[in-house]
């Protein structure tokens, strides 16, 4: 009998220094630093990388369109496009459907409900990704006096990166988009102002989770001012680069 209750004393003095070891263990986080989440940020912007600003000429494109024809009230009308590049220092590859429905205001033309799925992947100076993604959002200003095309929705994507300044961080990321009064003026379809609320989430194997937000102003010269934590950068919208202000 003594020697069972010596047995059992043993084990739990085991249980409770393997406890111990345990909780004073380090905690494992993840080190993606907030350039590789602006890196991230900046290739769901950029047209080079399939991002909003590529979005938004897309849809004030097939707008335009959709006026010159003068397309009824309630038309529905869809779009798919490929397109692909090897030529630089960026190379990308994706596949997008848009639909659309032709709304009017007293019969006139106005805006069009908006949705959007796309697939590929992007590879830049600083990150290459492999994601899916999706849009709902309305284009307004499809009146024949209106200056400019507005566009309000949400845009979110999905899959993996690699970051190239620390190839150790590769993960899995999802960003979400919120995009308001995102003016595109007439007739050259270029981005003339606009603001958007960002989130940034993942994860990195071995490393654990990160998680960022951040705010956007579309400055109508090509670029658009990002605020990540009080870290202040500007995404040129074409490459998809970013400086640190």
């Amino acid at each position: 009998m003594k020697k069972i209750q010596l047995s059992i004393l043993a084990m739990l003095l085991l249980g409770a220094v393997a406890c111990k070891k345990t909780n004073n263990s380090p905690s494992i986080t993840a080190n993606v630093t907030t350039d590789e989440a602006a890196d991230i940020a900046a290739g769901s912007l950029s047209r080079n990388s399939n991002g909003v600003a590529s979005t938004s000429d897309d849809a004030t494109s097939d707008a335009s369109t959709y006026v010159s024809a003068q397309l009824a009230c309630g038309t529905a009308k869809s779009d798919s496009i490929s397109r692909h590049n090897t030529v630089g220092p960026y190379a990308y590859s994706y596949n997008l459907k848009y639909n659309y429905v032709v709304n009017c205001n007293n019969n006139v033309l106005d805006n069009l409900s908006s949705s959007l799925v796309d697939s590929g992947y992007f590879s830049g100076p600083n990150l290459s990704s492999t994601n899916s993604g999706s849009g709902i959002f309305t284009v307004a200003g499809l009146s024949p006096t209106a200056t400019d095309f507005v566009i309000n929705g949400e845009f979110k994507r999905s899959g993996s990166f690699q970051s190239k300044i620390d190839t150790s961080n590769h993960g899995n990321s999802k960003i979400d988009i919120v995009v308001t009064a995102l003016k595109v003026a007439k007739p050259a379809r270029t981005i003339a102002s606009g603001s958007a609320t960002i989130s940034i989430t993942g994860d990195v194997p071995k490393k654990g989770t990160f998680s960022y937000t951040g705010t956007l102003v579309f400055n109508g010269d090509g670029t658009a001012t990002l605020t990540i934590n009080g870290t202040v950068y500007t995404i040129n919208l074409t490459t998809g680069t970013r400086i640190k202000v």
